[in-house]
């Protein structure tokens, strides 16, 4: 029988992603891929494989799947409540989905984006040489109940019962960008105010980008009417005619007329595309200099992945400090034994 993952019953938006089409910028074919990218590492870290297979990326709540052979299977992005046959599995960690078991994935409990990883990954037809849905582009398309997606073929004798440890990146917090071209088009105070200021995550946002409300009255450059069209990026943040932020995600256009205020770090992305309506943002100015070493810095890091997924058991035998750890709490008066018969 053919690999593969039923859906029995899916959830609104899930879609297939990989790292998307990097090289196709020029013909008006924005990269794509998974809305945070991080999470596509950390399920081939669990799984032991390449970073670049395809996965389900699953935008608030998962769905119900079962497998036609035994699969490997990693959950990584947005924690959401999983189990298999009812039985409760750990989040960040991979596990084995037994043939014909019954894979739950509930609402995310924070964060937007969860992603179910497979053995082997996903091998549906690839398209401009990637597997990755692009719907703004009309390419893919949104994942139904019914569908059976083919999956590659794994590793010999592949492990599974690894996790590695819970990221802070689903709760907001700073973000750290760069000045674009158009920086200066801002007085300087606007750019001030910018970094002092807090923003929610508004519900307006999708793969393309997200909307962020400012406290207090939106940010505007004089030169607005005058920017011409041209390419931009995930991470650019344009300032909308209302002067509102708008940070652009995956998906987003290839060019556009809007002024960027700045252009977010790649290392960052993922902490914008994973806060939910409400969650509060900050900006901070690096230098382009800081920003270079940041990006090398998580290189190396997601280099070191592998080695930091840990089992979700750990033998005794492998923990040198196990007398550290307080395996018994409580205290005795020595002679509480029951010998009265």
């Amino acid at each position: 029988m053919t690999r593969a993952l039923r859906i029995i019953k899916t959830s609104p938006g899930l879609t297939i992603q990989d790292t998307g089409r990097p090289d196709y910028l020029a013909l008006g074919l924005s990269r794509g891929g998974a809305a945070d990218r991080l999470a596509l590492s950390e399920g081939a870290a669990l799984l032991r494989q390449d970073d670049t297979n395809a996965a389900l990326e699953m935008p608030g709540m998962g769905g119900e799947f079962e497998a036609t052979e035994d699969l490997r299977i990693a959950l990584t992005g947005a924690p959401m409540r999983a189990s298999i046959d009812g039985a409760r599995i750990a989040w960040n960690a991979s596990h084995l989905l037994p043939k014909g078991a019954r894979l739950s994935i509930g609402a995310a409990e924070t964060g937007t984006y969860g992603y179910l990883h497979l053995g082997g990954g996903l091998h549906t037809p690839l398209t401009l040489g990637a597997r990755s849905a692009h719907l703004a582009a009309g390419i893919g398309a949104a994942i139904s109940a019914g569908d059976k997606l083919p999956v590659g073929p794994d590793l010999p004798n592949g492990e599974t019962g690894l996790r590695l440890a819970p990221d802070d990146r689903f709760d907001g917090g700073t973000i750290r960008l760069v000045p674009s071209l158009q920086t200066d088009f801002f007085a300087r105070d606007e750019l001030t105010r910018f970094e002092t200021t807090n923003f929610t995550r508004d519900t307006r946002g999708n793969r393309m980008g997200v909307r962020l409300l400012p406290e207090g009255t939106g940010f505007h450059t004089e030169a607005g009417l005058s920017i011409l069209s041209e390419v931009i990026v995930p991470g650019d943040i344009q300032i909308t005619g209302d002067g509102t932020p708008f940070v652009l995600l995956a998906e987003c256009q290839t060019t556009g007329g809007y002024p960027r205020i700045g252009s977010v770090l790649p290392v960052d992305l993922p902490r914008v595309a994973q806060a939910r309506p409400g969650t509060t943002l900050r900006f901070q100015f690096v230098s382009l200099k800081d920003a270079v070493a940041l990006d090398q810095r998580e290189s190396e890091r997601l280099k070191t992945l592998r080695r930091a997924a840990l089992p979700l058991v750990r033998d005794p035998h492998d923990i040198p400090d196990l007398l550290s750890y307080q395996l018994i709490s409580g205290a005795t008066s020595g002679n509480d034994l029951d010998t009265s018969g």
